[in-house]
């Protein structure tokens, strides 16, 4: 944040501004002035004044640069702007990882954490990622791990973890000393391609190593997991949808790009949640307002998992009226 006095906010010129230390000709946020024309002969005064120690020169002489102060501003602001949208807050519709999330699983791949090895230590996974991809503390990463790990946030987990990793009810997990974590067999899909040069590699933030840009993903992470995230002028908030359903979807539009949104509410209702949850929905007006509500089944964790009830509306655009179709499946998942 930019400090501006009163007197300079309100002005339109230019402002030079000098923040060298030791530099005595300028201050933050004073004009540099001409320095005051010596009187005249018949004003000195009678007794000589003491003489002045020479003025230290400007440790950065000749590297002053004469900006406007809203240009500054403008151009810091929008520079701070794009690094959260596309460094930070927003997925990659390629694989639907953020920035981050995409790191923690590079860093689990290089250390060879695959479904069928063992696990390590979460302070393990966080410290490889914040020494070599990640310009943050450990302490930032592990809670994106945890994440990554929770069953009721992910409809298909990309850690397979061990311990405590909190829980539904909102109880925090253990310290990333107590918990170990490995790669999901689905994250492992998702990162089995990465050395046959399908993707574009990056500089880390210090130039040692390189990380890719997107993941050569054969999962649809986007539409299946969802994603939230909130930057700066844009937020994106994404429902899980079924992975079988997403497929079919994707195949049909594949076959005949020009089918219709209808004809895809067909196969793909409405959205599949993690707790197989109930979704119902509404259109309030013609331009379509969802409104979801979910509960939780009191039934045990084994039988949840293989019977799912979704309740999904589709409605026309051409009028408000909605219809509530509700579909049950039951048995393992097709895909």
């Amino acid at each position: 944040m930019v400090f501006v006095p009163e007197a300079l906010s309100a002005a339109s010129e230019n402002v030079i501004i000098c923040v060298s230390p030791g530099c005595e000709r300028t201050r933050l946020g004073q004009r540099l002035e001409s320095p005051p024309e010596p009187p005249d002969g018949d004003d000195l005064p009678l007794e000589e004044s003491p003489p002045k120690s020479p003025a230290k020169s400007c440790p950065r002489e000749g590297r002053i640069v004469q900006q406007s102060i809203e240009d500054e501003l403008k151009d810091s602001y929008l520079t701070y702007a794009m690094s959260v949208i596309v460094s930070r807050a927003l997925p990659d519709a390629r694989d639907g990882l953020k920035p981050s999330q995409r790191r923690i699983l590079v860093a689990m791949n290089d250390l060879s954490l695959t479904p069928g090895a063992g696990r390590v230590k979460c302070a393990k996974i966080s410290g490889d990622t914040s020494g070599n991809y990640h310009p943050h503390g450990e302490s930032v990463i592990y809670p994106t791990l945890v994440r990554m790990a929770q069953e009721w946030n992910m409809r298909h987990v990309l850690v397979d973890k061990q311990g405590n990793f909190g829980s539904i009810a909102g109880l925090p997990p253990a310290a990333m000393r107590y918990t170990e974590a490995r790669l999901s067999p689905i994250a492992a899909l998702m990162l089995e391609d990465l050395k046959l040069d399908t993707v574009d590699y990056l500089p880390t933030y210090d130039e040692r190593r390189l990380e890719p840009t997107v993941l050569p993903s054969k999962f649809p992470n986007l539409l299946v997991n969802g994603a939230n995230g909130i930057a700066v002028g844009m937020a994106t908030s994404i429902l899980p949808h079924n992975l079988g359903e997403i497929c079919d979807a994707m195949i049909r539009v594949i076959d005949e790009p020009d089918v219709s949104i209808d004809e895809l509410l067909e196969i793909a209702p409405g959205p599949d949640f993690p707790t197989a949850a109930w979704c119902a929905a509404a259109a309030a007006s013609a331009g379509g307002i969802t409104r979801a509500a979910a509960r939780l089944s009191s039934a045990p964790a084994a039988a949840s998992r293989n019977t799912q009830r979704i309740a999904s509306a589709s409605w026309s655009r051409k009028s408000p009226s909605s219809r509530l179709a509700t579909a049950s499946r039951s048995g393992s998942p097709r895909w």
